[in-house]
């Protein structure tokens, strides 16, 4: 057991004139199990970066271990699991890789296959297999469920429930309830460390927040109160001064000492009232201000909005659905959930390409918008209006000006959700394309939010996102109510929006 102590670290990216952290000081246990959370933007994977010395900063970090980072980068996809294994950990000892594999459920044929046709979930596993050889390094696990379906979250759950000495970047809050021992929360003027997991983490700010409120109230009350009390005091002491020159007074040594002590009450009074401000300036600053969003979903004159009958879909000789009929009718909010693999965002594309919808949010506009086949019938409302959200975010580039203009956008009310999705004014400006992948996830939700659709469909639309922004979109879609149908691998956020689900297999 050692510490990572970091001392007055300063770091912002060149070309920039806001610091992401600035004096920032703290320590780590390397045997900690360290969830790490904080909005979209505020440096959670530059951290990881700055502790692995990715990037120049100002300050010192002290560690007496080394740093390995999740996910490694995979040069060459057509080389075996094995040979995938071997470049990025030649030193690993067989049995041991067999264990790791074994805890993550991947039996060791997978060694022998090809690592590009590995799905999404077991590429993950095996790359965190790699990163538990290295029993001797202090792991920076940077979002692992992105890609993984509800079982192999589960799954990876466990398995890091077992480990320890990591700092872990999870959205997920039933992950990362299950996981962590410790907190490290960025927040909007400082970092902090808390024991306990996720849930008891947001609890405690809870409390923080309502205690700062109330103290910020008392405070304001105070300082009204101390300000007229100092200058009713003091109108008395000049009063006092201006009378001990009257005719009428006997005794001007008392007047004047009445003033004097009248006066040093006022000022004792303005003391008072200026600590009280010096205090209220303490209060509030990491307050996280989620105003409430608002979605433009209109209602369609009929109440069935889609029907899908007797649909299969095919990727060449490969069956992904068989035979699936359901409805979305008004106010459904329709979860598919299943395996990797299982076909829910190729059910979600059959609908688009049955519709006659481009998936303008695709990144391969040279190929065909959908690559597999379809039987059975997908029928529309009469002129159903649908906003999609992606899972890709790759073709996201220019300003968020360009961007509104392109898709015909309210300029105003576009960049008000993104504010409200704890978007800071300098975003504006930037080109897109250097948002953090959390960041561009928002502004393709921000553009289905603005958009008068009646029916959304959203394709993963949580991955990379905060969990306060994920909570307000939750609260947005439980108070508005819109008819959509949605792939998501976040359970709570399921167990929370969903009034039906569709289960592949």
């Amino acid at each position: 057991m050692s510490q990572i102590k970091i001392t007055n670290l300063t770091f912002a990216y060149e070309g920039t004139y806001d610091n992401i952290f600035e004096n920032v000081s703290f320590q780590i246990d390397t045997n900690w199990k360290l969830g790490f959370t904080g909005r979209n933007g505020r440096g959670k994977t530059t951290f990881m970066r700055l502790l692995l010395g990715d990037l120049s900063y100002k300050g010192s970090i002290h560690a007496s271990v080394h740093f390995d980072y999740f996910p490694y980068a995979v040069a060459d996809m057509s080389l075996t699991t094995l040979e995938v294994i071997e470049n990025i950990e030649p030193h690993y000892e067989y049995w041991a890789l067999c264990k790791e594999l074994h805890q993550l459920e991947l039996d060791e044929v997978i060694l022998d296959r090809v690592f590009n046709t590995l799905s999404q979930g077991e590429r993950t596993k095996v790359l965190l297999a790699i990163l538990f050889l290295k029993s001797n390094n202090f792991l920076l696990i940077d979002e692992p469920t992105n890609h993984l379906d509800l079982e192999g979250r589960e799954c990876v759950s466990n398995y890091l429930k077992c480990k320890k000495g990591f700092i872990l970047i999870s959205h997920d809050r039933m992950f990362l309830d299950h996981i962590i021992d410790h907190v490290l929360s960025i927040n909007k003027t400082n970092i902090e460390i808390q024991k306990g997991n996720f849930s008891s983490w947001m609890q405690n700010k809870a409390y923080q927040d309502q205690f700062e409120i109330a103290e910020n109230e008392k405070l304001l009350k105070d300082i009204h109160r101390l300000g007229e009390s100092a200058k009713r005091t003091a109108g008395w002491s000049d009063l006092a001064e201006k009378n001990k020159f009257g005719s009428e007074v006997v005794d001007r040594g008392f007047a004047g000492h009445k003033a004097a002590k009248l006066m040093k009450r006022a000022k004792a009074i303005s003391q008072r009232r200026e600590k009280a401000v010096e205090d209220k300036k303490k209060l509030l600053k990491n307050i996280e201000a989620a105003d409430a969003l608002e979605i433009k979903q209109v209602d369609h004159f009929s109440n069935t909005y889609l029907t899908v009958e007797s649909l299969s879909v095919n990727y060449g000789k490969n069956a992904i659905l068989s035979d699936l009929t359901f409805k979305i009718e008004k106010g459904n909010r329709i979860a598919i959930i299943g395996s990797n693999g299982s076909g829910k965002s190729s059910l979600l594309k059959a609908i688009l390409h049955s519709l006659g919808i481009k998936e303008t949010e695709s990144s391969s506009a040279k190929e065909p918008v959908v690559k597999f086949q379809t039987t059975g019938n997908i029928k529309g409302a009469k002129d159903l209006v649908i906003s999609y959200v992606s899972q890709d975010t790759s073709h996201l580039k220019g300003t968020l000006k360009d961007y509104a203009l392109e898709h015909a956008l309210d300029e105003s009310l576009f960049k008000s959700m993104l504010s409200k999705l704890d978007f800071d004014v300098v975003q504006f400006e930037k080109d897109i394309r250097f948002f953090s992948e959390g960041q561009k996830k928002k502004v393709l939700l921000a553009k289905s939010i603005c958009d008068r659709a009646h029916l959304y469909i959203w394709d993963e639309p949580l991955n990379y996102v905060d969990v306060l922004s994920r909570v307000q979109i939750e609260e947005m879609l439980l108070f508005y109510a819109p008819t959509m149908i949605f792939v998501e691998h976040d359970q709570a956020f399921i167990e929370n929006i969903a009034t039906e689900i569709i289960e592949l297999g």
